[in-house]
């Protein structure tokens, strides 16, 4: 399969909440979906650079102030969404491998903005959504080792990518978790994780991602980082494709991962640990105080 985003069926009457859409692989998806048809509302912390976000963009758009990193402003966006109909959420803001720091929520700023941000606003938006839900995670989902009676690194030594792959690897269970909930529930409303690969994108600007040894080697013999547009293909592709199997994971196709069209991949044998699905699901409710009206 070599799908390209001329595969998209026309999006025109759907409502996709894309955050992150400010730059990279978001703003990229989210100017393809527009072209598309769709109407997407940009999510993103920043305001001013969520306007020029919205002035490169051919289509119907409307902004969105969220900071993921922020309960009190997650609420706030989904309290100005209330009462509408949303067809995709794609879970799509992020950072990656960041020094240290704490949220002002009290947690470490990589879960708080990768894991319990997107899933507090997940919860408060899954009674208005018609279609899907997308989360963003990464191939280092597979480094990932989570420690749920210590996620913020209270007592602990802090490793800028050991957070950055655990705050990877609890998106993936977080989307597997939904889908079991989802299918508990009886609902028709899906859920799918996706990861870009390699790609150039403004996630890296706090660290260089090719200080990263095992990737730097691969970059220096197979020129495999991807541009922003190519990383954004699995995400389009969780969003839009109508047959994909409800709960799969979705990334590129290439080499190890890291580039080429997308397509269902496998995860880690961590990723589909039942136990620990459930554990971080009650763990996020309890430390966002957010909930989803589903069975499980």
């Amino acid at each position: 399969m070599s799908w390209t985003v001329e595969e998209i069926p026309d999006q025109s009457g759907r409502v996709i909440l894309i955050t992150g859409a400010n730059s990279g692989i978001g703003l990229e998806a989210a100017s393809v979906l527009a072209e598309r048809g769709a109407h997407v509302i940009l999510g993103c912390r920043d305001p001013h650079k969520g306007e020029t976000a919205q002035r490169q963009i051919a289509g119907s758009t409307e902004l969105l102030t969220v900071d993921l990193s922020s309960l009190a402003s997650v609420r706030a966006a989904a309290e100005a969404l209330h009462g509408r109909r949303l067809d995709v959420l794609i879970n799509n803001a992020g950072i990656m491998a960041v020094p240290q720091e704490v949220s002002v929520d009290g947690h470490e700023l990589q879960f708080a903005t990768n894991v319990l941000g997107p899933f507090a606003l997940t919860s408060l938006l899954l009674g208005q959504l018609a279609d899907r839900v997308v989360w963003v995670s990464s191939m280092m989902h597979r480094a990932g080792r989570l420690d749920l009676a210590d996620p913020s690194f209270r007592h602990h030594r802090y490793n800028a990518w050991r957070a950055y792959s655990a705050s990877k690897l609890a998106d993936l269970m977080l989307s597997y978790e939904l889908q079991r909930r989802l299918t508990l529930a009886g609902s028709a409303l899906r859920s799918y994780a996706a990861h870009p690969g390699y790609a150039q994108t403004g996630l890296q600007r706090h660290t260089a991602v090719l200080s990263w040894p095992m990737v730097h080697q691969l970059e220096s013999l197979f020129k495999v980082a991807q541009s922003a547009d190519q990383g954004a293909l699995p995400i389009l592709y969780a969003a839009t494709a109508p047959d994909l199997p409800a709960g799969c994971y979705v990334g590129p196709a290439g080499f190890g991962e890291m580039s080429g069209p997308p397509r269902i991949v496998g995860s880690s044998a961590a990723s589909h640990d039942r136990d620990t699905q459930r554990t971080l699901w009650a763990l996020c409710e309890g430390l966002t105080g957010t909930s989803p009206a589903l069975a499980g």
